[in-house]
């Protein structure tokens, strides 16, 4: 006979539930490939697909209108060796990515700690200095950035109340290159919100003890500030690098490569031997290369950030 403990543990086991055969399918992986199946096809389809073709047309003589022609290494080694607006491009971007790349990060830091503030309508104040960044890629903005730095836009107006003549600042090839790298730092709306957050993350603690051992503002900045951002810093930076690099619409719009191609970054050049020219497999070997160029500057900020970049979980730097 059953005792009394083995009926009572019988009659208080739960029952075992009957999986339903429709739903049970829906534990295995196969359910969520179904749901990523839509990126999934884009990604084969839209991304890796163009980037795979594009590849192979680097190794070939294509104008769209034509079947390509395979030519090996010919359109690389006509890059490197022979092309002199290729060097020039290079140059310019180069120039571009130097200035506008720390200009940008450096207001997005100085902002954010300004916006680091318990007041009243701080909240508007965050979302009015992040507006420009929503549109600052658009046509428009380039306009109307084009606009601004004429010669009888708002800058010249507004230097001529205090008896300045001002020039076209997009037609002068000492200052073309300037007005878009203003543009750029202008839009630091995207790095500002990440140094931001960043800040919000610093202990206090470290403030007040710093500050009973007598640390300024300036030795606190620099000793506990930039230290403790400095992986978001990284983050920005190798973001506004790459960014920089591909930096099209506003060359194009507002100064056309001019004057003189002073403003004539890389990816302008790209763009006209692909859809200017034609010449496809051309641009796609510039595409591969651009691409070997960022993978190398990146590559040299990481190697370097060994150096500079704190990280508190890992005991300090460069590890």
């Amino acid at each position: 006979m059953e005792s009394t403990v083995e009926q009572t543990g019988r009659l208080l086991a739960k029952p075992k539930k009957k999986k339903i055969p429709f739903l049970s399918r829906w534990e295995s992986p196969v359910a969520g490939y179904l749901f990523l199946s839509p990126w999934l096809i884009g990604f084969f389809l839209l991304t890796l697909g163009p980037i795979l073709m594009s590849l192979y047309y680097s190794f070939t003589d294509y104008s769209l209108l034509d079947a390509p022609h395979w030519l090996g290494t010919q359109n690389y080694k006509h890059i490197v060796m022979e092309d002199d607006t290729f060097r020039e491009s290079i140059k310019v971007t180069l120039l571009f990515v130097v200035f506008s790349v720390p200009l940008k990060l450096v207001t997005a830091l100085l902002v954010a700690m300004l916006l680091n503030k318990k007041i009243r309508g701080i909240s508007f104040y965050r979302t009015m200095i992040y507006f420009p960044s929503l549109i600052g890629t658009s046509i428009a903005v380039s306009i109307l950035w084009k606009n601004i730095f004429s010669k009888d836009g708002f800058i010249n107006q507004a230097l001529a109340l205090v008896g300045i003549q001002g020039k076209s600042w997009i037609a002068d090839p000492d200052t073309a290159l300037g007005t878009l790298v203003l543009l750029i730092a202008w839009q630091f709306g995207s790095a500002m919100i990440i140094f931001l957050a960043g800040l919000k993350q610093i202990p206090m603690d470290l403030y007040e003890a710093s500050s009973v051992d007598g640390a300024s503002k300036v030795r606190q900045f620099f000793t506990i500030t930039l230290p403790m951002l400095s992986p978001i810093i990284l983050f920005n930076f190798v973001q506004s690098t790459i960014n920089s690099f591909q930096m099209f619409t506003q060359a194009f719009i507002i100064t056309n490569g001019g004057p003189v191609n002073s403003t004539y970054v890389y990816v302008m050049y790209l763009y006209e031997r692909a859809f200017s020219k034609f010449q496809m497999g051309y641009a796609s070997a510039l595409a591969w290369i651009l691409l070997v160029i960022i993978a190398a500057v990146t590559a040299l900020i990481f190697a370097t950030s060994k150096y500079w970049v704190y990280y508190e979980t890992q005991g300090g730097k460069g590890k």
